[in-house]
């Protein structure tokens, strides 16, 4: 089962590392799933995750007291409305424009139910 989660963790961190240049692809979702993944299989993961240039402090505060700081969640605020407003106005089927908005509205009203702290990363 460790190798599994391992396994899994490594996906996600890809797949976070990608959202993070990638207008619709979240990257905090992958990167919570990938450090709860390396927290139960490998310890030595978990804490080279937690010690990247980028993403290592969010994971860190969010392992010490479940948030996220004020201007993280800023950051993405807007960079949601500026993604998926550039890939509606990008497609040309009504469809793929409501499905794009569907999952922006619901990527912003997830990420307001997460907590936060005045504390910066």
């Amino acid at each position: 089962m460790r190798w599994l989660l391992a396994v899994f963790g490594s996906l996600f961190t890809v797949l976070a590392v990608l959202g993070a240049f990638l207008p619709v692809l979240p990257t905090t979702p992958f990167l919570l799933v990938a450090g709860a993944c390396f927290a139960r299989s490998s310890p030595r993961f978990h804490n080279k995750l937690k010690r990247m240039p980028i993403f290592g402090a969010y994971l860190d505060q969010w392992d010490r007291d479940h948030s996220i700081p004020v201007s993280a969640k800023r950051k993405a605020y807007a960079l949601i409305v500026i993604a998926f407003s550039f890939s509606i106005w990008a497609v040309e089927t009504t469809a793929m424009r409501v499905v794009l908005a569907a999952v922006g509205v619901t990527l912003l009203v997830l990420l307001t139910k997460l907590p936060t702290t005045d504390e910066s990363a």
